[in-house]
């Protein structure tokens, strides 16, 4: 049953796919355009938020509002102008061109956390590029999912394009994602590692989101109040249900005491030991495996779940300290939660060891972050770490896309061979096309061999391994 009914929405998908796999770029800039829009819409997207937080129990429903215009605008402005149709690149110096295509079908699996948003800014691109999508929605959020679908279906019959370029799965569950995977021409799987590796497995080509758990370093030379600010809003945003909340936090030993008396200013609550240990207890009951319960619950919830009292106080983030970052434990790891670990360093290079190796522990590829006025140590971050992302003095929310930054909008993080994906970077329109590349004759090009070979030559530059050489170049 569950197998007819995937191939059902998949055959759907591609009759709507095929008739607009001609259209012009006006044509599909219209569709675009309108589905963002009634995405846009101030009473949608509160409708939505707030079933999405009905629904799931995660994050805040303010803030997916928040979250669903922001990304919508992003999404449609790094659209806006880019040409995804017909010819795309014409090079006459080498006689080529390059045309535009769709893959076709792409299986979407969504996560739970931040379903409205999610949906509509893989939608957007996916739209733009002249594919169909069908939505695999996680279990806990399938109803919000659903109305996210109706919402761009109704948009896409207002312009008169076929409303099942877009669709959810009536099932939802492994076994119909799993199928889903298996009759689209492409996946995009965002959410826990187990959807990724089920997406890789299915045979069909993928792109899967790495596993989120920035670490941010904080060194003495950083303009503190708006370090405080980024990191204070990132871990907090939402309820921390983000892959791009910051999640540990390594500030120099000179400016520890004055970074935590602005964290617990701007509203966090520095955990003491006794109560580090039964938050991390609580969050993590055998130590290991995180309480999928707890997670994107406010700091209240899960401080009067952890023992842990307020004083009344209305907190957005729990910061706990980890006086030993070099051990691995569960509070370094990814949290989906309003926690923050802090750590405390001595020496920059240090940091830059810890970075790597909390990464290594804990999910390799995603994002780090430094706050600081050194730009030496920004490149001697970058070239260490094995990241696909280093957010320098902002927060790491600013991975999926932000104005005041030059990355592209995305819902799709991934983390490069580090983190076993097959794209590193954000995943933008740009992976959902194909090419056709036409070849014509040019004037014929004579290599310089002597260009081409100094580097290595004994008569241009001392090889590095003479012992290769030919005997008459020795």
């Amino acid at each position: 049953m569950i197998r007819e009914s995937v191939e059902d929405v998949v055959r759907r998908a591609r009759v709507a796919q095929a008739e607009i796999a001609s259209w012009s770029q006006e044509e599909t800039d219209r569709a675009v355009a309108a589905v963002g829009w009634h995405c846009y819409q101030e009473e949608t997207a509160r409708r939505l938020a707030r079933l999405s937080h009905r629904e799931t129990g995660l994050g805040d429903a303010e803030d997916l509002y928040a979250l669903q215009r922001r990304r919508v605008l992003g999404i449609l402005h790094d659209l806006h102008g880019a040409r995804t149709t017909g010819v795309v690149e014409s090079d006459p110096a080498l006689g080529l061109v390059k045309i535009a295509k769709p893959l076709g079908v792409i299986a979407v699996a969504s996560p739970a956390t931040a379903p409205a948003p999610g949906i509509i800014c893989n939608a957007l691109p996916m739209l733009k590029t002249r594919n169909a999508a069908v939505f695999s929605p996680n279990p806990r959020a399938r109803r919000s999912a659903r109305a996210t679908i109706d919402v761009m279906r109704a948009a896409l019959a207002s312009v008169g394009a076929p409303p099942d370029l877009l669709a959810c799965l009536p099932e939802a569950g492994r076994e119909a994602g799993s199928q889903l995977m298996a009759e689209a021409d492409s996946v995009v799987a965002i959410g826990g590692s187990g959807t990724v590796r089920r997406a890789y497995r299915s045979g069909t080509p993928a792109i899967g989101a790495g596993v989120g758990n920035p670490t941010v370093v904080v060194d003495e030379t950083a303009d503190l109040a708006a370090a405080v600010a980024a990191v204070q809003h990132g871990a907090g945003f939402n309820h921390g249900t983000s892959c791009s909340s910051e999640s540990n936090v390594l500030v120099h030993h000179s400016v520890a005491a004055a970074f935590e008396r602005g964290l617990a200013e701007a509203g966090s609550y520095l955990c003491d030991e006794a109560e580090t240990d039964r938050l991390t207890r609580r969050l993590w009951p055998d130590g290991t495996t995180l309480d999928r319960e707890l997670i994107g619950r406010p700091a209240t919830e899960l401080a009067a779940a952890a023992g842990i009292d307020l004083g009344g106080r209305e907190v957005t983030v729990l910061a706990a300290r980890c006086a030993d970052p070099w051990r691995d434990q569960p509070l370094l790891r990814e949290k989906i939660s309003p926690v923050l670990t802090l750590c405390v360093y001595r020496e920059f290079d240090e940091a830059v060891r810890l970075v790597q190796s909390i990464a290594e522990r804990c999910g390799l590829g995603h994002s780090c972050a430094v706050h600081t006025t050194r730009e030496d140590r920004v490149l001697r971050l970058a070239e260490a770490v094995t990241h696909c992302r280093v957010v320098v003095n902002q927060s790491t929310m600013t991975n999926t896309g932000s104005l005041s930054a030059g990355v592209p909008f995305t819902t799709t993080l991934s983390a490069g061979s580090w983190g076993g994906s097959s794209v590193a970077g954000n995943v933008t329109w740009r992976h959902f096309l194909n090419h056709t590349t036409v070849s014509r004759p040019i004037p014929a090009r004579v290599p310089d061999e002597a260009a081409l070979f100094a580097p290595y030559r004994a008569d241009s530059v001392a090889p590095r391994h003479p012992r290769l050489l030919a005997p008459a170049d020795a």
